[in-house]
């Protein structure tokens, strides 16, 4: 597997070998030696799968004051992926990465404890993995951020995305800013 660094430290890009013949394809989807020695460590507690259509966005989301992270990747279909590093006095704070997933590449996303995450499916439907390192959802932990939020500019690669109505409802980052994690340099 390759490991990419991204414009936000500890966002990491991972494209896993995947090999190829006339009967299709197989691939490594996750070894814990292996992600370990690209820092991306458990425990991992729980993994969940989600499914959507064309234009549908998930997210902005985390946990606060618990928090997880998340190895996530697409098992079918394309969306574009976003990490919001979200943790106050982090010298990235407010600032978003995406990357492109896709069941063609078969590329993940770690976006690690501290940071918002979202995405917008770009093709037809779309079948979303995550792996969590930890069993952090409680209702009373849930934050949530408006996808669409003017000071944040994120492009999310449709032209009109369709949020739930949570999330469409969702307080922009500056609203939830005392709800945030701290960043620990």
């Amino acid at each position: 597997m390759k490991v990419e660094t991204t414009s936000l430290p500890g966002v990491l890009h991972i494209l896993p070998r995947v090999f190829r013949d006339d009967r299709g394809y197989f691939l490594e989807t996750f070894r814990e030696s292996r992600y370990a020695e690209a820092g991306i460590a458990g425990p991992w507690t729980q993994d969940n799968v989600s499914s959507s259509a064309f234009g549908t966005v998930r997210g902005l989301h985390l946990q606060a004051p618990t928090s997880q992270g998340k190895l996530v990747s697409v098992l079918r279909g394309r969306v574009r992926d976003v990490a919001v590093d979200v943790r106050v006095g982090s010298p990235h704070f407010g600032e978003w990465v995406a990357v492109e997933l896709d069941d063609v590449r078969h590329n993940q996303l770690w976006i690690p404890p501290g940071f918002a995450h979202g995405f917008a499916v770009l093709s037809p439907d779309a079948l979303f993995a995550y792996k969590c390192s930890a069993h952090a959802y409680t209702p009373a932990d849930e934050v949530a951020i408006r996808w669409d939020d003017p000071d944040l500019g994120i492009d999310w690669g449709v032209e009109e995305g369709h949020a739930s109505p949570k999330d469409a409802a969702a307080p922009v980052l500056a609203d939830v800013r005392d709800r945030l994690p701290l960043f620990a340099s």
